[in-house]
C-alpha cells in the first residue's frame, strides 16, 4: 500500500499473467510465442492498474496527514469586533420602541410578514412592511449614535 492505493506486487503481476496464459493461452507452447505474450499481457496489467489509479484521482492523492486544517476560531481582533457589534446592537435594541423590538422578535423567531401582520393586529401586511422600513432605520440610527459617542 502506497498513500492509500492498492498496488499490484511484481508477484501479484507475475501470477495473474501465468493464470491467463494458462487459462486462454494453453494452445500456445512455444517459447518464443509465449514470452512476447507474457510480456505483452504484463503490459496490459501495468497500464489498468495506471489508468484505474488515474482515474480514482489516486496518483495525485495527498495523504490526509500533510492537509494544513483550517482554524475555525476567530483571530482575536475579529472575535473583539464581533463582541463590540453585538453590544453596540443590544444597547441599540433597548433604544428602539417597544413595537420595533416585537416585530424584531417575532423575524428572528422566523414569522414571515402576513404572519407577523396577524400577530401584531396590523390592517395590512403593508402596514408590516412600513413598521420593518421605519425600525431598521431607527436601528441603524441608533447603532451609529453609538458610533459617534465610542469616538468623542
Amino acid at each position: 500500500m502506497r498513500g492509500g492505493t492498492a498496488m499490484l506486487s511484481p508477484e501479484d503481476v507475475a501470477q495473474d499473467t501465468l493464470l491467463l496464459i494458462e487459462e486462454k493461452y494453453a494452445h500456445v507452447e512455444a517459447l518464443e510465442e509465449l514470452v512476447p505474450l507474457a510480456m505483452q499481457i504484463v503490459r496490459y496489467k501495468l497500464l489498468g492498474v495506471f489508468a484505474k489509479s488515474s482515474r480514482r484521482g489516486e496518483n495525485t492523492a495527498v495523504p490526509v496527514e500533510d492537509v494544513p486544517l483550517p482554524d475555525l476560531l476567530d483571530s482575536p481582533e475579529v472575535a473583539l469586533l464581533k463582541r463590540e457589534r453585538s453590544a453596540r446592537l443590544q444597547v441599540a435594541l433597548g433604544e428602539v420602541g417597544e413595537r420595533c423590538r416585537e416585530l424584531f422578535a417575532l423575524k428572528l423567531q422566523g414569522l414571515n410578514f402576513p404572519a407577523i401582520a396577524a400577530k401584531m393586529g396590523a390592517a395590512s401586511i403593508n402596514t408590516v412592511y412600513t413598521w420593518d422600513s421605519r425600525c431598521r432605520q431607527q436601528l441603524i440610527e441608533k447603532i451609529g449614535k453609538e458610533d459617534r459617542r465610542r469616538v468623542q
